[in-house]
């Protein structure tokens, strides 16, 4: 048994939207500075993709392959299906683990039936969740089938957008194949245990990184103790066998947390939300319906219910961005990188830093104010203006910060409660 801390979701340089530099010798580097030492491939559908993964990756016959110095990877990939369902669009990323290339080859043959694959590590396909699975489970029954980010918005199976209200909508008769969902960046597992039908899925959280930096590499993993196989790894995700715990961004830095509209820089909470009726004040557009009311419309449990047997978690902001803050500048910036390899050079990588490593140690690697903000991650103990509509929440770092956004927050709180809102609405 070896304790592994796996993101299990990235993306290659081929997806859109994605760092250029992405290699496996960079997603390795980046992820050991991590602490992190099991992760996806990412984007196996792709054709020149996975001639890379093939020339740099060996396999040894236990699902799990590895690279020239001795970095473990599973292969993985992620579909998106855009159809109509109901009479409604629906739009639903779907996140594949396999054991080994001859499965891969098998999975893209079937989809070239479809469609292209060389357009986009994520690509696009016209049928159903339902169609996806069959096809899927004809391959191999073992080809792991996870809706990847689940309350996103626009592409997740229960977004506000183009979503549904349970597994069974979506995949039918292949929803007993559904083991497991991820509950993505602007939700964390103490939200999803308040949907009572959730209890039967095993909850995973991976980073959906587009680059290797370490503020988006592992930024949410999963830890588990297990062997170093594939089939290990399924019993982690499919009977909670050895799943230690899932490490989480907070929700509220997810860019889909609250409702609201980025254009007009409008967000609310789930009632203030409702009060104005889902409009924008100033355009009066629809607002997108962020994940937390989402959450309130599907729960049917009071928030801080914890399910029995259910998987522990906590919540991490990445030390770039506890640095950053801490210091009031951007993570790529040289003297954050400074401070973060100092660090990680002392306690031997981020985790360590973020979980283990004493405060008096702390401080005598780095300064004060970054040793108790660290403190305070660990804690849980940092607030947050959260995120909406595709912006990112933001850590606040400093009493000036907190008290400016209690300020912003009371104005729209009194707005929302004056008598006659027709001229808010």
């Amino acid at each position: 048994m070896m304790k592994l801390f796996a993101d299990l979701q990235i993306h290659s340089r081929f997806s859109r939207a994605t760092s250029p530099s992405i290699t496996i010798q960079n997603l390795e580097k980046y992820a050991r500075l991590k602490g992190l030492n099991l992760l996806g491939t990412g984007d196996f559908t792709h054709p020149k993709w996975i001639d890379e993964l093939k020339s740099e990756l060996e396999e040894d016959g236990s699902g799990i392959l590895t690279s020239e110095s001795g970095f473990h990877f599973v292969l993985q990939g992620e579909i998106s299906n855009i159809y109509v369902q109901d009479g409604k669009q629906r739009r639903v990323h779907t996140l594949l683990l396999a054991r080994n290339f001859e499965i891969v080859e098998q999975i893209n043959s079937a989809l070239l039936r479809k469609g292209r694959l060389d357009y986009d590590g994520r690509p696009i396909f016209g049928f159903t969740c339902v169609e996806l699975a069959e096809m899927m489970k004809e391959i191999d029954d073992d080809i792991e089938i996870i809706p990847a980010h689940a309350w996103t918005p626009w592409y997740g199976i229960f977004g506000s957008m183009s979503g549904f209200d349970s597994v069974e909508e979506c995949f039918k008769e292949y929803a007993h194949k559904i083991n497991a969902i991820e509950t993505g960046l602007s939700s964390d597992p103490l939200m999803n245990w308040r949907i009572s039908a959730l209890d039967k899925y095993t909850l995973l959280s991976s980073s959906d990184a587009h680059s290797f930096w370490p503020w988006r590499l592992g930024r949410e993993c999963n830890v588990f103790d297990i062997d170093l196989s594939y089939d290990d790894l399924l019993q982690a995700i499919r009977k909670k066998k050895g799943f230690v715990e899932t490490v989480e961004m907070w929700p509220h830095e997810g860019k889909y947390h609250y409702t609201g509209h980025r254009n007009c820089n409008v967000s609310y909470s789930p009632n203030e939300a409702l009060k104005v009726k889902n409009i924008c004040p100033k355009c009066r557009s629809k607002l997108t319906v962020g994940v937390a009311q989402r959450v309130e419309l599907l729960a049917d449990r009071e928030e801080g219910f914890v399910p029995k047997n259910a998987v522990p978690f906590r919540n991490l902001i990445p030390l770039s961005e506890v640095i950053a803050g801490t210091e009031g500048e951007k993570v790529e910036s040289k003297n954050v990188w400074g401070e973060y390899y100092k660090l990680t050079n002392a306690f031997g990588n981020e985790f360590n830093v973020l979980l283990k490593a004493e405060e008096s140690n702390l401080k005598k690697i780095t300064s004060e104010k970054i040793t108790k903000n660290i403190i305070r991650n660990r804690n849980q103990k940092i607030p947050f203006k959260p995120g909406y509509d595709g912006v990112y929440g933001v850590p606040i770092f400093n009493e000036s910060g907190l008290e400016e956004y209690k300020e912003e927050k009371g104005k729209i709180k009194a707005k929302i409660e004056q008598k006659g809102l027709s001229d808010f609405i």
